[in-house]
């Protein structure tokens, strides 16, 4: 996945190797000597980031990190409306081509340096001259020109109505310190402008922040936060239920129901903004044939699916968008129908093939679905190879092209075109399944640019349509957010977007 965050190219290459240890462990990389951290919160996430450079990774994990780290200039709330952050306020020209922000002032970096008008042009010029990951996003820019030291002008080739979506929906459009980025530091020990400092960081066991004391917002309520990396579920579990860790997102889903029931835990879950798919490489055989795809498409059991992975957690979908958000489109062609499925495997000529299916091990609901999925193509005559790799080789496949299904899952999406043109457009850079559709193209191009909400609506709808009609993706759910932390931690909210805040919340002591 995406973020979309994608995690899944959800996230981008998690190529280190994932570990436990114990809290405190942490190497100075600030120069602050070593550090404390015996009151400092306790997290554990299930995987390592691959780096810290906001523009240069797209890992879940990451981000998990450096959402506490930097700033954009807006980001979303709990309800995924854009508000000020890093900018004040904002205004858009007449003809919606130039948009202006104010940005606050006194705002510095966690090195001292003051926060200004170039940091905003250096970090966008970077994303968009180098082609980063998040290049996409400014597709529409021209220019951005910083008129004082405080104010910033973007000016777009068209009206852009996803703007703020674009560059405040999550940290890969962070604010970075030129230097800190220049010097390379940036990948191990960024400089940020937000609530908690990096001083620690130790290959594979741990990242270490400190609370940014000049933080310009609300907070930080705690000293810092240690992130544990404990891949194995049942491992973090066992650690936060005996009080060494305070809060965790890795969360076996058969879990999830009993630990309901245990009085030392709070346990959480919301709709999410994400969703999970298989896709076929339709540049080669058999799945060039939009037969061969529909037989997958009517073979496979979406709810055993959702419920062999998240236990009750997960709503099925057959379009990407949950059906909480405002732009959810009602559309389910799909049933499994194994006579229908059997005959087009038939004529497709899908039928006595076998066909590699690529997950990951790293997300373990992948391996799971694949073995329902490889059930249900049985009964209509076709092998499947489960392809389990480790996410790095995982996404290195996909970028060349050696697959012939996979199963992922983009997280964290905000603005409807967060869910379908990157992926769908044949000139998205991540339509690793090689879909191409004049239509849906169209489509896309004119929803990035429409400023009523309810045709640009229309427009996503009909595209979305014919991409679940063609089996660019077939979707399959949209799961909970599910978290847990000690009764100790308050103020923590999870969020459907996955963002994981610490700058609000208080560690009380246990009254026992």
């Amino acid at each position: 996945m995406a973020r979309g965050a994608r995690i899944v190219a959800l996230g981008g290459a998690v190529c280190l190797a994932l570990g436990a240890c114990s809290a405190g462990e942490g190497v100075d990389l600030a120069g602050a000597g070593e550090v404390d951290t015996d009151d400092y919160l306790r997290v554990a996430i299930a995987g390592e980031p691959d780096q810290l450079d906001p523009h240069n990774t797209s890992a879940y994990f990451s981000f998990q990190i450096l959402e506490n780290v930097y700033d954009t200039l807006v980001q979303p709330d709990e309800n995924l409306e854009m508000q000020p952050a890093l900018a004040e306020s904002w205004e858009v020209s007449e003809d919606e081509l130039s948009w202006t922000f104010r940005l606050r002032e006194g705002v510095t970096f966690h090195d001292g340096s003051a926060f200004t008008a170039e940091d905003v042009v250096y970090s966008y010029d970077r994303i968009i001259d180098e082609q980063l990951a998040n290049a996409y996003r400014l597709s529409a820019v021209e220019d951005v020109v910083a008129v004082d030291e405080h104010t910033v002008r973007i000016d777009v080739s068209q009206p852009t109505p996803a703007l703020l979506a674009a560059i405040g929906g999550y940290k890969g459009m962070a604010i970075v310190e030129r230097q800190n980025v220049e010097s390379g530091d940036v990948q191990l020990d960024p400089v940020g402008t937000g609530p908690f400092e990096v001083v620690g960081n130790s290959a594979s066991t741990a990242v270490t922040l400190r609370a940014n004391e000049d933080y310009w917002g609300e907070g930080p309520h705690v000293p810092g936060v240690v992130y544990r990396f404990i891949s194995e579920g049942t491992t973090a579990l066992a650690d936060l239920t005996a009080g060494e860790v305070h809060w965790t997102d890795s969360i076996p889903p058969q879990r999830v129901n009993s630990l309901r029931q245990n009085p030392d835990v709070e346990v959480a879950s919301v709709p999410s903004t994400d969703y999970w798919y298989v896709t076929m490489n339709q540049q080669r055989p058999p799945f060039d044939s939009l037969d061969a795809r529909l037989a997958v498409a009517h073979a496979i059991d979406r709810e055993a699916i959702a419920q062999v992975t998240w236990y009750g957690n997960a709503t099925v979908n057959q379009t990407a968008v949950p059906e909480t958000s405002v732009w959810h489109h009602e559309y389910a062609p799909f049933e499994q129908d194994l006579d229908r499925a059997r005959e087009l495997a038939e004529s497709s000529g899908l039928a006595g093939e076998t066909v590699d299916l690529m997950v990951t091990n790293e997300f373990p609901e992948t391996v799971t679905a694949a073995q329902v999925i490889a059930a249900n193509l049985s009964e209509i005559g076709v092998a499947t190879d489960i392809r389990t790799l480790d996410f790095a080789t995982w996404l290195d496949e996909q970028a060349r092209g050696s697959f012939d299904m996979l199963l992922l899952g983009w997280l964290g999406n905000v603005d409807v075109n967060d869910y379908y043109y990157n992926q769908h457009h044949s000139e998205g850079s991540n339509n690793a399944q090689g879909y191409s559709s004049p239509e849906v193209d169209r489509l896309l191009d004119a929803g990035r640019t429409e400023t009523d909400e309810d045709a640009r609506k229309e427009f996503y709808d009909r595209a979305a349509e014919q991409i679940v009609d063609d089996a660019s993706y077939v979707y399959l759910y949209n799961p909970d957010v599910v978290q847990a932390w000690v009764p100790e931690l308050e103020g923590y909210e999870p969020r459907p977007d996955r963002a994981v805040r610490f700058n609000d919340v208080r560690l009380e002591e246990d009254p026992e």
